[in-house]
């Protein structure tokens, strides 16, 4: 009898070798980095951004894949199906958390996914075209109401926080809009300063230099305080728009089954290289703020955002299929 009890100890201790021999090794080849939508856009441009970072630092290989569609389901479906070895994470947007209450139905649930590195946050900005002659929510809020679709509002794309951040000002002001959700915020950027829609909102980083030339107006930014690179413009709850926040923020996120070794080890990575002064100011001159949480903290905020959006979209009856 206790050589079949040696056998069966034994026999596990095997199974789970292969596992721990793995974990102790990573990374033996390249990270494939996936993000939720197109090149150029805001979470590209800080995903390589810091990856590149942890790469220089680390001599971990990071290979960065634009994955764009559904509002980032498609990405987020391609990491939660992902062998759970760390070898496929996500650069994550607020969509990971919004989606399972947006949509009527995602291939994925938040437990699918476990948390990394919360990275950082940034407001957005609620622009309109000069030529619509609102200079002030209030303003657009009466234009929007003169006849149907009067205003077209251009967003990132159905799901991304450009869109989430118009719909929750729909529902706290009664503004009324016809939503035109484009693949990527700079198409959706550029329609609003060619006339083809009168309003959009983005990051800030990506906005000022078309604000400060005149080619688009900056009504509000949507975080709760104004960022330190656009201190002129108010926020949109300054505006008289009250208890209304909504920012885009940026995480690292593996398969949930993902050993704690392997997150221990990117999760250190990435925190020494958000340590690092020189990046710090990148990211602050691009508008963000720098978290650096890790594991255990940005899968606290993880659950929260998840909570706060739901109640935000049940009370907005937002839904899509």
């Amino acid at each position: 009898m206790k050589n079949i009890y040696r056998l069966v100890i034994v026999s596990a201790m095997s199974a789970l070798a292969p596992a721990a021999s793995a974990a102790n090794d990573y990374p033996s080849k390249p990270i494939r980095v996936v993000i939720m939508f197109p090149a150029g856009g805001s979470a590209d441009i800080v995903g390589r951004m810091v990856t590149q970072k942890v790469g220089e630092m680390s001599g971990l290989n990071f290979v960065v894949e634009n994955r764009p569609g559904a509002g980032g389901n498609l990405a987020l479906e391609t990491v939660a199906n992902a062998a759970p070895d760390g070898y496929t994470v996500v650069f994550a947007t607020p969509g990971i958390a919004i989606n399972p209450s947006l949509y009527a139905k995602v291939p994925y649930k938040l437990s699918d996914f476990k948390a990394i590195s919360l990275v950082g946050e940034a407001p957005l900005m609620l622009l309109a075209r000069p030529s619509l002659g609102v200079k002030s929510i209030d303003e657009l809020v009466t234009a929007s109401k003169k006849a149907p679709d009067a205003i077209r509002f251009g967003s990132s794309g159905n799901g991304s926080s450009s869109h989430l951040a118009g719909e929750v000002l729909r529902a706290m002001t009664g503004l009324q809009y016809l939503h035109v959700p484009y693949k990527g915020g700079g198409a959706a950027m550029t329609d609003v300063i060619g006339g083809q829609t009168d309003i959009t909102v983005q990051p800030i980083a990506e906005s000022l230099a078309f604000i400060r030339n005149g080619r688009l107006q900056g009504l509000g930014q949507t975080g709760r305080v104004r960022s330190p690179i656009a201190p002129e413009i108010p926020t949109i709850e300054e505006a008289g728009v009250k208890d209304y926040a909504s920012t885009t923020w940026y995480m690292l996120a593996a398969p949930a089954k993902v050993p704690d070794e392997v997150v221990g080890t990117l999760a250190q990575r990435f925190s020494e290289a958000l340590d690092q002064p020189d990046l710090r100011e990148r990211l602050q001159n691009i508008g963000i703020n720098t978290i650096n949480d890790g594991p255990k903290g940005a899968g606290e905020f993880l659950n929260s955002e998840a909570q706060r959006w739901e109640k935000l979209i049940k009370d907005a009856k937002i839904r899509l299929e």
